[in-house]
């Protein structure tokens, strides 16, 4: 099936989109000393007698006041947490009541989020929870979110929801504890069962975005849809994914799964800032 760009229904061309996705990382804590993600990215260990040849900055004046002899800090960079991002990119997240669609926001907070992580020396991975074939190992590169990026700017209309069959697949494969940010609609009834099994081992966050619209389906037997893309109408039957919001989010807190819901017609900045500063998310050590 034809791709489309996604330039076609979030009015951002590639340069805009790069320019919010860096915005929306120094706004949940890139680049800036007083994150809310932690650390200075290096740990002390000890400190050790001078030898020539070590850098002047490096001197533990302390220690070297107390024994008389010049010491230096040593440091070393501690083993990061590695975060997943699973992307949902399926069908229903281009589908939008407004001028942004579900996949156009989570293109955005998963690039705001992956390039905060890095900041904090966590390495980011990325799997597609749709149809497409689409899983990048967790990486330190900066190239390497851009090129996702840019990947993920390209969608299909007929892609199905895979979220519980792709993370299944995915967790054998996780030798260490991870943090696993899951970025959907959650309209997989099969993927909160798993989501549960990985909250036992692994950190699980869900951010569930929502349309204005699917806020008030609820009892709705027949809902009109318009295709973000083209803005084509349509009617559809509403389905239990959209109507048991109540239930899944009970789910979730039981599984002690963190859970942000999050509507496209929002200001998302300080819910995001607020929501991983509460739970310093990004930037844990590795247990």
């Amino acid at each position: 099936m034809q791709q489309h760009c996604l330039e076609a229904c979030d009015r951002l061309d590639s340069r805009q989109f790069l320019i919010a996705v860096k915005k929306l990382a120094n706004d949940i804590g890139y680049g800036s000393d007083s994150s809310p993600f932690l650390g200075s990215g290096i740990e002390y260990v000890q400190s050790r007698r001078y030898e020539i040849g070590d850098p002047i900055k490096s001197i533990d004046w302390r220690v070297t006041a107390r024994t008389g002899q010049f010491h230096v800090k040593e440091y070393e960079s501690p083993k990061r947490m590695p975060v997943y991002l699973l992307i949902d990119t399926s069908a229903s997240m281009t589908i939008t009541s407004g001028q942004l669609s579900k996949y156009a926001q989570a293109l955005q907070i998963a690039g705001g989020i992956a390039f905060a992580a890095l900041e904090r020396i966590s390495p980011v991975g990325v799997v597609g929870v749709g149809e497409r074939d689409l899983f990048i190992k967790p990486s330190l590169s900066k190239d390497r979110i851009l090129q996702w990026l840019h990947r993920l700017r390209y969608y299909r209309m007929n892609e199905k929801t895979r979220l519980g069959d792709k993370l299944n697949k995915l967790l054998p494969s996780l030798s260490s504890r991870a943090l696993i940010i899951t970025i959907s609609d959650l309209h997989d009834s099969e993927a909160i069962p798993v989501l549960k099994l990985a909250a036992q081992k692994h950190d699980c966050t869900a951010l569930q975005l929502v349309d204005p619209a699917e806020k008030t389906l609820a009892g709705a037997g027949f809902v009109r849809i318009r295709e973000a893309e083209t803005g084509v109408s349509s009617i559809v039957r509403n389905t239990p994914a959209i109507r048991d919001q109540t239930a899944l989010v009970e789910q979730l807190i039981t599984a002690s799964i963190d859970h942000l819901c999050l509507s496209t017609n929002e200001n998302i900045v300080h819910k995001l800032r607020n929501f991983f500063k509460s739970r310093s998310l990004l930037g844990r050590n590795s247990r």
